[in-house]
């Protein structure tokens, strides 16, 4: 994905050596409250996931890329719902680890990504779903240029108790 002299970060392809990674991150219960996984994966399904990702993002509406930081793979970007005729899709970010985050390197791969959708992709508008309680996630959609446009109401279901989801968009 192109890049700037402002990114921090780079966003690459998926590659096999990324499996380990991958495995720790997709097993981890912690970021299933996010991604709305309910159980394990196993590296036989993490590789051929790998293996058969298309990066033909308009026959598959999708795209799952790493974000890297000198070197080392920090978290993923998954481009969701690409709707070339509405000139849109969505966005959700992983940092995994708690020392990656605040660094300013999920900030540089939505730019990054912003650019994109605009100059490659021709992309209108790029949205991103966050939960209520997650403010660190609304601060950083918001300060990258994201408005709330809706909420729905008691969306997620977190032990015995329900979050909203709000709804972000960002205008290109």
């Amino acid at each position: 994905m192109s890049s700037s002299s402002e990114d921090i970060c780079l966003l690459r392809a998926i590659e096999p050596y990324d499996i380990e990674s991958l495995y720790l991150w997709e097993n981890d219960a912690e970021v299933w409250r996010v991604s709305g996984s309910l159980a394990p994966v196993s590296r036989e399904r993490l590789m051929r996931f790998i293996e058969e990702q298309s990066y033909d993002i308009y026959a598959t509406q999708q795209m799952r890329l790493i974000i890297e930081r000198e070197g080392v793979p920090i978290g993923t970007l998954d481009i969701v719902d690409f709707d070339p005729q509405n000139m849109r899709f969505g966005i959700g970010i992983l940092i995994y680890d708690t020392s990656h985050r605040r660094h300013g390197y999920a900030r540089s791969v939505i730019e990054s990504v912003k650019r994109y959708g605009r100059d490659t992709l021709g992309v209108h508008q790029i949205w991103a779903n966050v939960a209520a309680d997650n403010g660190a996630s609304r601060q950083l959609f918001e300060q990258c240029g994201f408005e709330q446009c809706g909420c729905r109401r008691e969306w997620i279901k977190r032990g015995r108790e329900f979050v909203d989801e709000l709804e972000y968009q960002c205008i290109l």
